[in-house]
């Protein structure tokens, strides 16, 4: 029947994983029904089928379990070696590749100075992440570690620093009613139509940066949706919606056409560094350590802060 190509075998992993042709598709940047042509060609090859689908859900048949099983760290492993010998060609001490949405953090470019200088034979990437998409480059392992938007709650990641809490604004056209406050409540986002993120982000993910009720429970309108921070600020100039940011993003966009108001009331937006679990080195160790150093938010004891977090010791730098 042939040798299953890469692209049949990375599909079935992503539906094994996601259980939702949908979701397996936007992970892979490929259609839904792509994903099935996949599929369909690898059970052609197999000769018998691998997932079982009705119309209220997706599961994999024995078969199916039995080669996940034995292909997932068969594919991890794969990539574990290109990836030492992508790290010999860069040098020594290897590539270590940091993810980041919208702009780069200045705790995240000293934390990167810091690395730099204790690893002085790694050298380091910036690789920017879609808005829509905060997990998926960790994922297909595009990039190594990531600072993203929080929160996180995958299974296959690991949390570690938590740092920038800042508080958020609304931006809003000239021509809203909000435009001409100082500040706002959280319960006012009643009468605003919140613009939110489409695409292969986590439905808890986006309903975080764009929540669909008040703390007091009053439900937001709910805006456009958009797959950049760019799709949305224009869409907030041309009055179609609103869009909540941090204040130091809504610093850096700040433009004709946007207007910034605070808002209280609402949980401060927080970044994290995350990493795959399964993909860890002593080169992302190496970037937490220098990143917990930077934003000084080392204790002098260990701690669990969740399931997915870790903490690091003052003394010895050991994760824990």
């Amino acid at each position: 029947m042939g040798t299953p190509e890469t692209r049949e075998l990375e599909a079935f992993l992503a539906l094994a994983e996601e259980l939702h042709f949908g979701r397996a598709g936007e992970r892979l940047y490929v259609s839904q029904s792509r994903v099935s042509q996949l599929l369909r060609t690898l059970e052609h090859r197999v000769g018998a089928r691998l997932v079982e689908r009705t119309s209220r859900r997706v599961r994999l048949t024995p078969l199916g379990e039995q080669l996940y099983r034995g292909l997932r760290p068969a594919f991890d492993a794969i990539n574990t070696t290109l990836d030492d010998v992508r790290a010999v060609a860069a040098g020594g001490g290897g590539l270590l590749r940091i993810g980041f949405q919208g702009t780069v953090n200045t705790d995240v470019m000293e934390a990167m100075a810091l690395f730099q200088k204790e690893h002085p034979d790694c050298a380091t990437e910036l690789v920017e992440i879609a808005f829509s998409d905060p997990f998926g480059p960790l994922l297909r392992r595009e990039v190594d570690t990531a600072v993203v938007l929080m929160p996180a709650e995958e299974s296959e990641l690991v949390v570690g620093q938590v740092f920038s809490a800042q508080p958020q604004a609304l931006a809003v056209s000239p021509r809203h009613p909000f435009a001409a406050r100082d500040g706002l409540s959280a319960e006012e986002l009643a009468a605003c139509p919140l613009i939110s993120v489409r695409g292969a982000a986590p439905e808890y993910w986006r309903r975080a940066q764009a929540p669909d009720t008040t703390p007091e429970g009053l439900a937001i309108p709910v805006g456009p949706t958009v797959a950049t921070l760019q799709e949305g600020l224009a869409l907030v100039r041309a009055d179609r919606g609103s869009l909540l940011l941090c204040h130091p993003t809504a610093d850096y966009y700040g433009r004709s056409g946007v207007t910034f108001v605070p808002v209280t009331g609402l949980p401060d937006s927080l970044l994290g560094l995350v990493w795959h679990r399964g993909h860890e080195t002593a080169r992302v160790r190496g970037f937490a350590q220098a990143l917990a150093t930077v934003t000084g938010r080392l204790r002098d004891t260990p701690r669990r802060v969740s399931r997915n977090r870790v903490a690091y010791s003052y003394e010895d730098g050991v994760r824990r």
